[in-house]
């Protein structure tokens, strides 16, 4: 073995000199390549490196939402001046920016246009109010110029609302892959706020639940520990529909509870060689279980006996995605290993109790036989002390109470 090893260690040495046309300077960009290309294949996905990308989408999703309310708004009160009437017939904002593209000048829209208007608005009635208030119309007219602009403006607006679906698809995705049992368990716009602000999974993983009870909701708590008044109660878990649903006086209590469970959500996603989403529906489970006993005072399970059912769950579904003769810890080799390892042991414990047995039988006809030969000693002894006395005379025993009568 170690002639060869050698001999390969002297080709890998001198490669480009074996080899025509390679130098090496190309051997070894041919090296690296070929290091990282195996790299790439071999390494895992990793979590905690995806939820950068989660950070960054959870917080431009954000900023989107704040632009489209600015310039929605900005669209509404410029489009306004020609069509005021519009406003109260369509009250939402991204409605009113496609309605207002369409329409474009006032006086221009008529019967022809209604179908088309129907079918964008999905309501005839509101379509024939909108053809009747345009006709009676006390808005001021336009130049075509302006009407470009608007129209440029609210088909950004539409833009900016159709990229922001997408995004938020993307999101969602994005969580189910690297936190799927907090996103199970509270959403994924919730929990992807609870890693933002956190800086990273790994980071949301370390805190307690009581940080992660009040996490977005610092400035509250250092005003009350400085006042020394009431601590908040909920941070970014506010959002969630769990404490909404609960009542005035079990906020607190639900909100303590689901941080518990944000926790171990969290902390299952880090850590876990497995992603699956059983333990994030088992701890939503048992939320539900919580608020019906806050409300009808029925006891809820408890989190041992949800975990253990999540376990064999888990073990069920692994032996049935596997095929025939195969298992989860690798090859057949291993597996052969790994049976005749327990039978060894089995072998071994059979014979420890057999041995063990065989003592407590030893220990057991000792004690017997000690007792028996008690027995016999106790019998001898009495024997000889009956055999050892003298006869009693009875006749002078008579006499003598004759005497004394």
């Amino acid at each position: 073995m170690g002639v060869v090893t050698e001999v390969m260690r002297g080709i890998r040495l001198y490669f480009h000199r074996l080899v025509k046309g390679l130098t090496a300077i190309t051997a070894s960009k041919a090296q690296l390549g070929l290091g990282h290309s195996y790299s790439r294949a071999k390494v895992k996905f990793n979590a905690h490196r995806s939820d950068n990308m989660i950070i960054q989408s959870i917080s431009l999703l954000d900023q989107l939402d704040k632009d489209i309310n600015t310039f929605s708004m900005r669209a509404r009160e410029w489009y306004s001046y020609h069509f005021p009437e519009l406003i109260r017939i369509v009250p939402d904002n991204i409605t009113y920016a496609k309605v207002a593209n369409f329409i474009g000048d006032r006086k221009t829209f008529g019967s022809k246009k209604l179908e088309e208007l129907t079918e964008l608005l999905q309501d005839t009635s509101k379509a024939e109010a909108i053809m009747e208030a345009a006709r009676v119309s006390m808005g001021m007219d336009i130049s075509p110029i302006d009407l470009i602009n608007i129209q440029l403006f609210a088909s950004r607006v539409i833009a900016l609302s159709q990229y922001r679906k997408e995004l938020s698809d993307y999101l969602a995705t994005k969580m189910t892959n690297v936190a799927p049992n907090l996103t199970t368990l509270i959403g994924e716009q919730v929990g992807a706020r609870l890693i933002s602000h956190a800086g990273s999974l790994t980071n949301l993983a370390k805190c307690p639940a009581s940080t992660v009870q009040i996490l977005g909701a610092e400035k509250a708590l250092f005003r009350a520990l400085k006042t020394r008044s009431n601590t908040p109660k909920y941070g970014l878990i506010f959002h969630s529909s769990f404490i909404g649903r609960a009542g005035t006086k079990n906020k607190g209590r639900i909100s303590r509870f689901l941080a518990n469970k944000c926790s171990i959500a969290s902390r299952i996603d880090c850590f876990t060689e497995f992603p699956t989403t059983l333990f994030g529906q088992k701890l939503k489970d048992q939320v539900e279980e919580r608020l019906i006993f806050y409300d009808s005072g029925s006891i809820p399970r408890k989190n041992t006996v949800v975990m253990k059912e999540v376990i064999t769950l888990l073990k069920e579904q692994r032996l049935l995605a596997l095929p025939q003769g195969s298992s989860s810890t690798g090859t057949p080799g291993t597996e052969k290993k790994k049976k005749k390892k327990k039978r060894q042991r089995e072998e071994e414990e059979e014979e420890v109790v057999k041995e063990i047995a065989e003592v407590e039988e030893d220990v057991t006809t000792s004690i017997k036989e000690k007792k028996k030969k008690k027995k016999r000693k106790r019998e001898e002894e009495d024997e000889e002390d009956l055999t050892a006395a003298p006869p009693v005379d009875v006749e002078s025993k008579k006499k003598k109470r004759k005497s004394h009568s």
